[in-house]
Parts: structure tokens; C-alpha cells; sequence
């Protein structure tokens, strides 16, 4: 089926199965001649078949087709009796349409099948008086017409019209045959392979030269498989219930679990005979449920295929030019969960193309390009399939939002300007909740996103959006790869077991709080990994839980929504196959957890949503991770964005975290002098300073103190510190920054913690400390001390 185009392999298969309830009901049509529903259910298959072969353009299975439906029409409109003869004329019309099929599955066209015969012998059964004796002359060019088709189902290799696809046993090629034209074996071996077959030996030939060392194993294999009859479309796949497949997905999670509970009891023991059984029970235990996982498994594109219409529609009726973009549409998803998920995507699109982009007029004033663009994005994280429909039209005005839900009480107005932007733009899931500036036939009426949200949240999965006025909207599902097992770390915090789907995890680091430790900014607990700062979370602390001490605990590097951070947990146990269990709504209120699951010890155990993690902790960010030597430019810190704030004389100065690699405190006493500049000795190599008092021109009086605060910033074996008062606070921007800095060093101004902020343009502090720091040229300040 892998060399036939897609709607081919479907059609034949189809037929396929037409054909074969065709059969049956002739049968049935024979004993019982005045049902009306048989007739029916006869034409309406063959009218199918006719059809679709006339829109693949295989002419001569459509003119049988349509013989074989006007013999049926004139049976159905009662103006012929349903007659012995009249069954066998269908019969073999039926033969005929196999025998075609056949063909095109061997041959990808319809050969040469005797077709005009079998046409014939239809029409003169049409043509033919009523009366019995009449009939008693059809048998013999009927017979000639269809080869002597039998009422069952001929066997394709019993029609002399064709090569037959599955040939019996008898009209295999012989083994030994093979093997010497292949060169795996001499004559002379085969010829005394079977000479000793001749004298009694029971040994098949293959087995014969294989223990006698006459033939490769792997020759005789491809042998075999060549000599193996090919299967045909209709016997490559069949139809199967969902239903069964879900009970037997219930049932191989049952099986997992007894699986986990039985390994860990033989692992006690310790017996080494059982030990080799648990194992040998759960690598099949694994390969069942991969086996089972898949047959439910189907790509995106499914549903994503009926989109382009959806689109090309809307934007037609709209006045809009629309460009469809589809990333990862091979992302494969669980059938249940994918049909879950047709509505609302298409919502969303619709939605888009309606309130998101823009018309043509309004894009070009904008300095746009007419025609705008709708991306699909899927994709695997964390245990999850992300599908994201994002515009680039006119994005969502989160000052507006707000000043909305204000209106319809959803919030009260001094709640505005404590909340992020993820918060505000939130509110567009509240039932009612629109911001449209009127009503259409597509959207603006306030319902359909608290619908969406509903039908992701009912499946286990979360819908957000993150919207840039002006750039465009992401709208972004995160929906679970599959409702049954995944792969996942048990982990300890406090007296509590918790879940953490592998997925999500990068790497694990032990902290011992000597050799490795977790430091603190402005009481925000922070890691360094490889020279970088990595933000945490205490799974404690994010529980409501008390919190406990830094030593002999582990950081799980997690990534979530495009960023890493790391997830302190007391210990972390070890890796299992769990079956998740949906939870109910109390516990989804909360959150926190993608569900539950019972664990080898028979403990319920509750599945961390390392996304909603990252949200709670606000870890997770919008703008892409970049350094600042990778594009030498500045960018202005957008909302979302996490900054370490510092003081800078009585001046608020934030610095993008990304470009931090590393907070110190010198010894006043080891700043030295070196020509114009200032240096410090600092890990083998000299480290330029710049003090961004003098940088910004707020010179203000040395404060007292043995050491300074300072932001190492390093990029290719290069480093800069960046000379401040001290440390403030890590912060995530809550406000779109401004572009109204004049001064030098700074790309704006943003509100940070209800406090106007200054953003720092680090390219420009980085070369005031280091002009040279972006050449590959030598530099005398990074010659090592």
C-alpha cells in the first residue's frame, strides 16, 4: 500500500470491504427476493464505487460499476423480479469490479480485465422477456462473461483475466530456486538438500543447508519473505472499533500497574529467577503498550487538513488576504484527543482571521504586508503536543482588557495594577468576556473562548495567549499526548510523593551545599549551571508547604513554555511507567497537577504540570533566550521578560537576566588601575570593569563597604563586570517598555514593582568596559594574568 497514493490505498480498501458485504447480501437478496432495505443498501454501495472511481479516472471499473447499479436501479424501481439469473448477473459484475480492483493494486491502472463481456450479459439481462423459460438461455453467456464466477466470492487467482495477486502454495517460486539465482547457494548443495528430503528426511530445505553450513541465515530469510505471498489492500488493515481500543488501553494501564507493584515485591526479594521473569514480563508488558499506544495514534494533519477551505472562505467573505502556514503537521496525537481538540482549533482560527488580522488598508498604513500571515505550530514539550495558531496582525491591547473586565467586574480597578500581563489577558476565557468592536457571524457575540478553554481543560490539557499590540497574537493549546502511561520521575517532598513526566526533565544535579549550592539574589534562590544563573522553584514553597533546608536536596533542570528552570525536591526516587488517572475538578482548580496515579507501592501518587509551575513562579517568559553578542544589538526588555534590578545612586536600573552570567562581590582592595581603565583579577584572567554610575552620569558618592556588587556578563571566553550600588530584586516586567531614554546606556524606561525603572543597554555597557569585546582581534586586556 506504500506505493499507492493515499485516496488510491483508501478507495481500494473501502471497495474492498464493499464488495465483500455486497457478497453476502446477494445471497440474502436470493432467499429473501422483496426485501427492499437489501436492494438498497446493494445500489447504495456500487453507486459508491462508481463515484469514486470516476473521480480517480479508472474508466472501466466505472462503466461496470454503472451497469452493475442500472441492473440494480431496475430491481429497486421494481420493474424486474429479483431472480436466480438476475443474482448470478451480479455476482459476476462483482467478480469483474475485484478483479479490476486487483489490477490497480498490482499495477496502479486497470490492465487489460475482460470487462465488455460481463457489460454485455448485464444488458441482456435488462433486455430479456420475464417469462422463466427465457432465462433458462443466460447461464452459458453468463458463464463466458465471468469466467464461471461461483455466487461466493471468487478467488482472485481463479480469474483467468488476470495475474493472481496471492498465488497458493503450489505456484511459489521454489526456495532452492531463489537461493541459486541469487548466488546463497550452489546447485550442487540444493540438489543434495533434496536428495536427502527424497530419502526421508523431514527437515525443510532451508533448514537443511543452514545446519549443514551450505547458506547464510540472512539469505534464507530474504528467501522466505520474497517467497511469502504479498497481502492485498483489503487484507493490510482493518476497521476497528475505538471502544475496543480504549478498553484494551484500560486494560494494558492495569497491567503496568501490576507490572510496577509485582517488580518492586520481586526486587525485595531478591531471588534472581524471578527477578529475569519480572523483567522478561516488563519489556513485553512495554511493547504491548507501545503496540496498543499506536494504533491510536494519528497525525494533526487530520484535522488540520480541512483548515486551508476554512480559511480561504473566511477571508474571501472578510475582504482579507490570508496566508496559511503549517509547521509539524506529522505531530502525532491520540484519535480521542484530536477530536477533543477540532472544534476549538478551529475556533481559534477563525477568531484569528476575523479579529487578529487585519484588513489590507489597515496593514499597509501600518507599514505591514498586505496579505497576513496564520501560522499552526505543533509540536512535542514536556510531555504534552503544543499546537499554537498565531498572527501577525493587530495584537491585543492588554490596557483595554483590563479596562473591559473592570467593566463587567471580572476585577476591581486598583486589582489592575498588580497583575501581569499574563493575568489581564487571561480574562478573555471568562464566559461573556469580548472585546470586540462589533458583533459578527464569525465572533464578537462573547462566547467561544470560555468554550475553549472548557474543552481543552476537560482533556487534561491548558489553553493561553500571549498577545503584542501591534506584532500579532499566539494563541497556544498544550494538550496531553495521550490519556494513559508516560514515562515519569517519582520524586519526595516533604512526607508527599509527587510525579514529574520525564519529558520535562533535562538533567538532575545533587546539591550537597559544599561543592555545589543554591545561592540567593535579593531572597530569589538561584542556581549556577555551567556559568549561567538558573532560576528555582521550591516545590515546597509552590505547595504551600514548609520549606526546608538547601543541603542534600536535588535541582530537576525542567524546561516549560520555552525556558528552563529548576525544580528543588527533597529526593528523587526513581523512573516508572504510570498510568495517569484524570483528576477531578477541585484538584484542576488548583492548578498545579495534571493528574494522578497509582505507584508500585500501591500509593496514589499526584502528577506535576511543570508548565503551571513555571507560570505560578513567573519563570516563564515570552521573548526567545538570546545573548547579546549573538545579535551586537540592544533589544528593549518586552512584558514578560525577567530582569535583575539594581540600584544605581537613587536610579532604578534593570538588566535583561538572560545576559547575566554571574553575580560577585570584589574586595574593593583588588580594583586596580590599568591605563584609563579599571581591572579586576578574576578566575586567570583580567577583568575590565565598568561602573555604570559613571556610565548613566549619576555620579554619586562611593558607598561604604569592603566590596562592590558586580554583573559579570561572558560570551566566548570573554567576561565584563558591570559595576553597580547593589541588588535589588529579580523581576518579570509587567508593562511594555517605553523608547524614551535620551540618555546614553539606556534603550527605555519600563514600571517595575509600581516604580519607573530604566533598562540598561547592556551592548553599550559592555563595550564601555571592553571596546573590543565583539572583535576577534587580540585584546591586552584578556591576555591571562
Amino acid at each position: 500500500m506504500e506505493d499507492l497514493g493515499e485516496i488510491v490505498g483508501e478507495f481500494l480498501m473501502e471497495s474492498h470491504e464493499n464488495l465483500d458485504q455486497i457478497d453476502r447480501d446477494l445471497v440474502d437478496l436470493e432467499q429473501d427476493p422483496n426485501s427492499r432495505d437489501l436492494i438498497s443498501r446493494i445500489f447504495r454501495a456500487i453507486h459508491t464505487i462508481k463515484g469514486t472511481s470516476g473521480f480517480l479516472a479508472f474508466g472501466r471499473l466505472e462503466t461496470l460499476a454503472h451497469a452493475g447499479e442500472s441492473l440494480l436501479s431496475k430491481l429497486r424501481d421494481g420493474v424486474m423480479p429479483v431472480t436466480p439469473q438476475t443474482i448470478t448477473t451480479l455476482l459476476a459484475t462483482i467478480d469483474g469490479v475485484r478483479s479490476l480492483l486487483a489490477e490497480i493494486e498490482a499495477n496502479g491502472n486497470e490492465g487489460d480485465v475482460d470487462v465488455e463481456s460481463i457489460i454485455s450479459a448485464v444488458h441482456a439481462q435488462m433486455q430479456a422477456p420475464l417469462a422463466e423459460e427465457k432465462a433458462s438461455a443466460e447461464p452459458s453467456a453468463e458463464a463466458a462473461a465471468s469466467n464461471e464466477p461461483e455466487v461466493a466470492p471468487a478467488p482472485l487467482d481463479e480469474q483467468g483475466s488476470r495475474p493472481a495477486p496471492e498465488p497458493v502454495e503450489g505456484q511459489r517460486r521454489p526456495l532452492g530456486e531463489m537461493l541459486v539465482e541469487s548466488g546463497a547457494a550452489q546447485p550442487s548443495d540444493v540438489g543434495s538438500a533434496l536428495q536427502s528430503q527424497l530419502e526421508g528426511d523431514e527437515r525443510k530445505l532451508g533448514t537443511i543447508l543452514l545446519e549443514e553450513g551450505k547458506a547464510q541465515p540472512a539469505a534464507v530469510t530474504e528467501a522466505l519473505q520474497q517467497q511469502a505471498p504479498k497481502r492485498s489492500v483489503a487484507d493490510s488493515a482493518i476497521r476497528v472499533d475505538v471502544d475496543l481500543l480504549d478498553n484494551l488501553m484500560n486494560m494494558v494501564g492495569e497491567l503496568v500497574l501490576a507490572r510496577n507493584q509485582l517488580v518492586r515485591g520481586v526486587m525485595e526479594v531478591g531471588d534472581s529467577g524471578l527477578v529475569r521473569s519480572a523483567q522478561r514480563l516488563g519489556m513485553i508488558t512495554s511493547e504491548l503498550q507501545a503496540g496498543i499506544m499506536k494504533t491510536r495514534m494519528q497525525p494533526i494533519d487530520h484535522i488540520w487538513s480541512k483548515l486551508p477551505r476554512v480559511i480561504r472562505d473566511l477571508s474571501a467573505s472578510l475582504g482579507k488576504q490570508v496566508q496559511l502556514v503549517m509547521q509539524g503537521k506529522e505531530t502525532e496525537l491520540d484519535r480521542s484527543l484530536l477530536e477533543a481538540v477540532k472544534d476549538p482549533l478551529t475556533h481559534l482560527v477563525r477568531n484569528a482571521v476575523d479579529h487578529g488580522i487585519e484588513e489590507t488598508e489597515r496593514r499597509v498604513a501600518a507599514g505591514k504586508s498586505p496579505e497576513g500571515t496564520l501560522t499552526l505550530r505543533a509540536y512535542h514539550e514536556g510531555g504534552h503536543v503544543a499546537v499554537e495558531v498565531a498572527d501577525d496582525g493587530a495584537g491585543m491591547d492588554v490596557d483595554r482588557i483590563a479596562q473591559k473586565a473592570v467593566e463587567k467586574g471580572l476585577i476591581r480597578a486598583d486589582q489592575v495594577a498588580s497583575m501581569d500581563k499574563r493575568d489581564i489577558m487571561a480574562m478573555v476565557f471568562q464566559p461573556g468576556f469580548s472585546t470586540a468592536a462589533k458583533v459578527t457571524n464569525v465572533s464578537g457575540r462573547g462566547v467561544g473562548m470560555d468554550v475553549v478553554k472548557t474543552n481543552i481543560e476537560r482533556i487534561g490539557g491548558a489553553v493561553s495567549v500571549d498577545s503584542t499590540l501591534g506584532e500579532g497574537t499566539v494563541w497556544r493549546l498544550n494538550i496531553p499526548l495521550t490519556l494513559a502511561i508516560i514515562q515519569a520521575l517519582t520524586v519526595d517532598c516533604g512526607d508527599q510523593r509527587y510525579v514529574v513526566p520525564q519529558v520535562a526533565v533535562l538533567e538532575l544535579v545533587f546539591i550537597d551545599g559544599q561543592s555545589t549550592k543554591i545561592e540567593y539574589a535579593s531572597g530569589a534562590p538561584v542556581y549556577r549551571l555551567r556559568g549561567k544563573l538558573l532560576p528555582l522553584v521550591r516545590l515546597d514553597g509552590a505547595l504551600g508547604l514548609e520549606v526546608g533546608g538547601d543541603q542534600g536536596v536535588y535541582i530537576m533542570v525542567l524546561q516549560a513554555d520555552g525556558r528552563r528552570f529548576g525544580l528543588v525536591v527533597d529526593r528523587v526516587l526513581n523512573t516508572e511507567e504510570v498510568v495517569v488517572k484524570a483528576l477531578n475538578s477541585r484538584f484542576k482548580d488548583i492548578g498545579l497537577y495534571a493528574g494522578a496515579t497509582i505507584l508500585g507501592d500501591g500509593k496514589v501518587g499526584l502528577i506535576l504540570d511543570v508548565s503551571s509551575l513555571a507560570r505560578r513562579s513567573h519563570l516563564a517568559a515570552d521573548s526567545k533566550e538570546s545573548t547579546v553578542g549573538t545579535s551586537r544589538e540592544s533589544k528593549l526588555a518586552t512584558n514578560g521578560e525577567r530582569l535583575l534590578v539594581t540600584a544605581v545612586g537613587e536610579r532604578r536600573v534593570a538588566i535583561p537576566l538572560d545576559t547575566v552570567t554571574r553575580l560577585e562581590e570584589f574586595p574593593r582592595d583588588r580594583i586596580e588601575q590599568a591605563g584609563s581603565r579599571e581591572v579586576v583579577q578574576y578566575r586567570g584572567q583580567i577583568l575590565p570593569l565598568v561602573r555604570l554610575s559613571h556610565l548613566l552620569g549619576a555620579y554619586t558618592e562611593e558607598l561604604e563597604g569592603d566590596t562592590v556588587s558586580v554583573v559579570v556578563y561572558s560570551e566566548g571566553g570573554r567576561s565584563v563586570a558591570l559595576v553597580v550600588d547593589r541588588i535589588v530584586d529579580i523581576a518579570e516586567n509587567s508593562t511594555t517598555a517605553r523608547r524614551d531614554a535620551e540618555e546614553d546606556g539606556l534603550v527605555g524606561t519600563a514600571v517595575i514593582q509600581q516604580r519607573v525603572t530604566e533598562l540598561l543597554d547592556v551592548r553599550r555597557a559592555i563595550l564601555a568596559a571592553d571596546p573590543n569585546f565583539y572583535q576577534d582581534s587580540d585584546d591586552p586586556m584578556l591576555v591571562e594574568a
